[in-house]
């Protein structure tokens, strides 16, 4: 930059305003500097140019190598996530299959009651078949006894029918 006179408001002529846009040749700027001593030499441009390059050469590589090193880190940091999200996926099915191994055993254990019930209702049923066989044959039994019994009276009725004294027809 190139001053044109100094006072308290400095005017400063130059070809780039401090906002960097082109001002004609000729044309001043109001600029006040406040931050700035009166005590300050003035660089030129190529000095200021040379010191910022050189600035930027010193630093610049050890940016890049903390910009590749923070690339990096972050993509291990990708592959670690993937890794827990898959990990975790594996204790989500571990818990799964505790789940289901709970499952088959409480199937297991009722499918074993269920066995039981059937052997119990097949039991039951072979003895309610032979209860009704044998009330049956006793029901069948019976009413033979009661046949006797009503053949029996039948006779003896007929017996004292015949015993009975008939009076003998008068001719």
């Amino acid at each position: 930059m190139e001053e044109g006179g100094k006072s308290d408001g400095q005017v400063v002529e130059s070809s780039t305003s401090s906002q960097g846009h082109n001002v004609a040749a000729g044309e001043s700027i109001e600029v006040v500097d406040e931050g700035l001593p009166d005590d300050l030499p003035s660089l030129d441009s190529g000095a200021v140019e040379q010191l910022s390059a050189g600035l930027i050469s010193h630093y610049l590589p050890n940016l890049q190598n903390s910009k590749l090193a923070l690339q990096e880190l972050t993509q291990n940091q990708v592959v670690l996530l993937d890794t827990l999200e898959q990990e975790i996926s594996k204790f989500r099915e571990c818990n799964s299959i505790l789940d289901i191994n709970a499952l088959f055993s409480e199937a297991k254990y009722y499918h074993n009651k269920l066995v039981n019930i059937r052997k119990e209702m097949i039991l039951l049923h072979e003895k309610t078949s032979k209860l009704k066989k044998r009330a049956l044959k006793l029901q069948q039994k019976k009413q033979e006894e009661n046949l006797k019994q009503e053949q029996q009276r039948e006779r003896e009725l007929e017996r004292e029918k015949q015993l009975t004294a008939k009076p003998a027809k008068r001719t």
